[in-house]
């Protein structure tokens, strides 16, 4: 597979970084929207499964992520972030017009990618989400009131069974291992009531994959969010011990195996709008 290239462009609030993994003959566009905190490096095993299987991959460092600028984890408002994903998708839309174009969106990511599915929804031909941020999530709720917000870093413990992903993470300098902002706080909870009452994603299939010990974004909260927003083409499978970070998990390779046989049969499908 080719080496990720990065392009600038002015997003919403500052310059925002995207990455490109580009294909000789792609089969169609897949936009990776990347989690709260980290930054879209750390998916080059998910662009790599994806370019095998035909396809165009890239996608955003979110505003205050990464290698974008802005205030570190600085989110004011989530349709900001639809907003610079659209760009994206948007350039890549008018570089490889009519090809298919799927959205896979991980935890805040998936909260993103929803977001713009239903302010966008006519140009994707599915959506995959992974651990998203909907329904509710009570553990950053709690934080709504507080006048001080903890510093108390994620655990890389609850990303993976698998150590090294965690050492990777705590040991990354452009991954974010500080306290929620206030700001950001307000924003994402806003965000995730937006997403509950918009509600219907129509026909758009939808993938909903959740690991069932995942304590940093729990399935009950989401599921909530997923009856809000299913349409009528929802397939969603829920992996035994796997945590947070399923692209990371030990079974890693069955989860992208669900994920680009969900695309087969979406392209198979074609459009639904």
């Amino acid at each position: 597979m080719p080496a990720a290239r990065q392009w600038e462009f002015a997003g919403a609030n500052g310059a925002v970084t995207a990455h490109i993994w580009p294909h000789d003959a792609p089969r169609y566009v897949a936009v990776l929207v990347h989690g709260y905190g980290e930054h879209l490096g750390r998916y080059g095993h998910v662009a790599a499964a994806l370019h095998d299987h035909g396809a165009l991959v890239c996608g955003p460092d979110h505003a205050g992520h990464g290698r974008s600028a802005g205030d570190r984890v600085l989110v004011d408002d989530v349709d900001d972030l639809v907003a610079d994903l659209h760009t994206v998708v948007a350039s890549a839309r008018e570089d490889l017009p009519g090809l298919p174009v799927i959205m896979i969106g991980h935890s805040m990511g998936g909260l993103v990618a929803t977001r713009h599915a239903q302010l966008h929804g006519a140009e994707l031909t599915a959506l995959v989400l992974s651990g998203p941020v909907l329904g509710r999530w009570d553990a950053l709720a709690a934080l709504r009131d507080l006048t001080e917000i903890p510093d108390v870093p994620i655990d890389p413990a609850t990303l993976s069974r698998d150590p090294e992903v965690g050492r990777a993470y705590a040991a990354d300098p452009l991954v974010w291992h500080g306290p929620f902002k206030p700001a950001t706080v307000r924003a994402l909870l806003a965000g995730i009531e937006a997403a509950n009452r918009h509600g219907s994603l129509g026909g758009l299939p939808v993938l909903w994959l959740h690991g069932e010990d995942d304590r940093l974004v729990p399935v009950a909260g989401t599921r909530a969010g997923i009856e809000a927003i299913r349409g009528t083409a929802l397939t969603s499978k829920l992996y035994p011990g796997a945590r947070h970070e399923i692209f990371n998990e030990t079974n890693r390779a069955e989860v992208l195996a669900d994920v680009t046989a969900a695309i087969d049969a979406a392209l198979a499908a074609g459009s639904p709008r």
